[in-house]
C-alpha cells in the first residue's frame, strides 16, 4: 500500500523533533569534552556516552513537553514565557532521569534520593540553555510577498492553481492556517485546502502581501484599517474579516508602511 502523505502539522513537528535531537547530541558532546558539572574525572568515552544519552533523553522529554505547551502558549507572541513554562515542566522528571543515569554510569548503582536536590541547579541551567536555543531556532521568520513589476511580464502566481474550483478567479484577501489546512479568504467566500502556510507564502509571490502572524498571510490591498492596543494590532480587511498581527511581525509591517 502507498504511504499516506504527511500532514503539514506532522511535518512541522518532525522538523522540530529532528532539530531538538541534533541540538541535544551536540550539547552532549560539548558537555562531555568540557567535563561539565564535575564529570571531568571520568574518562572521555564513558563521559561522552553519559552526556549524549542524558541529553537525548532530555530532548525527547522536552519535545513531548513542547507539543503540549504549544497548545496553550503562542511562542511567537510570548517566547520568554514559553521558555519559562517549558523549563518548569521539563525540570522535575528530567532531574529523576539525570539522578538515575548519573548513579548507574558513575557508581553502578542508584544514588540515594537525597542526591536529587543537588541536581536541580545543573538541570535547570542546561534545560534553560537548550530550550532557549530550540525556541529561537524554531521561530518562523516574517515573510513578505511582492507584486510583479509592472515593466516586466508578470510571472504566474503558483498558488492560484491550488484554488478550489468555486474560488477560481476570486481576489484573495487572506490565507489562514487551521490545523492541517489553510483557509483561503476571498471576495467570493472561503474554502479549505491541505497545505502548509510556509509553502503557500512561497507560492503567493506575485501578489503583494505579508505574513502578519505565524498563522496568517494577508493581501496588502485587502487592508481597510488597523486597531492597536496592549502592544498588539489587528488588521480589518475588506468584507469585515479581522487578521491578527503578532508583536514580532508588527515592526516589519510598520517599516513597510502598512500603517
Amino acid at each position: 500500500m502507498p504511504k499516506a502523505a504527511m500532514t503539514p502539522l506532522a511535518a512541522d513537528r518532525r522538523r522540530a523533533f529532528l532539530r531538538g535531537l541534533i541540538v541535544a547530541v551536540l550539547g552532549g558532546v560539548f558537555l562531555a569534552v568540557t567535563g561539565a558539572f564535575g564529570t571531568a574525572g571520568a574518562s572521555l568515552g564513558p563521559r561522552a556516552a553519559y552526556w549524549v544519552i542524558v541529553m537525548v533523553l532530555g530532548g525527547l522529554w522536552g519535545h513531548l513537553c513542547g507539543v503540549v505547551v504549544s497548545r496553550y502558549l503562542d511562542v511567537d507572541e510570548r517566547p520568554w514565557l514559553t521558555i519559562g513554562v517549558m523549563v518548569v515542566v521539563i525540570t522535575g522528571p528530567l532531574c529523576v532521569i539525570v539522578w538515575a543515569a548519573t548513579g548507574l554510569f558513575f557508581a553502578q548503582r542508584l544514588y540515594p534520593l537525597g542526591v536529587l536536590p543537588q541536581l536541580v541547579v545543573p538541570v535547570v541551567v542546561i534545560t534553560a540553555a537548550v530550550t532557549t536555543l530550540n525556541v529561537f531556532l524554531g521561530r518562523a521568520r516574517p515573510v513578505q510577498t511582492h507584486a510583479a513589476p509592472t515593466e516586466t511580464a508578470a510571472r504566474p502566481v503558483r498558488f492560484l492553481d491550488r484554488m478550489p474550483m468555486k474560488l477560481r478567479g476570486a481576489a484573495i484577501r487572506a490565507v489562514q492556517a487551521e490545523d492541517h489546512y489553510l483557509r483561503i479568504h476571498t471576495d467570493r467566500g472561503s474554502d479549505l485546502i491541505l497545505m502548509r502556510l510556509s509553502d503557500a507564502v512561497e507560492e503567493l509571490e506575485g501578489l503583494e502581501g505579508a505574513q502578519t502572524h505565524r498563522s496568517w498571510w494577508v493581501a496588502r490591498d485587502a487592508v481597510r484599517g488597523v486597531e492597536r492596543g496592549d502592544g498588539r494590532a489587528t488588521l480589518t480587511l475588506e468584507g469585515g474579516l479581522s487578521a491578527p498581527v503578532s508583536r514580532r511581525y508588527a515592526r516589519m509591517l510598520r517599516d513597510a508602511e502598512w500603517w
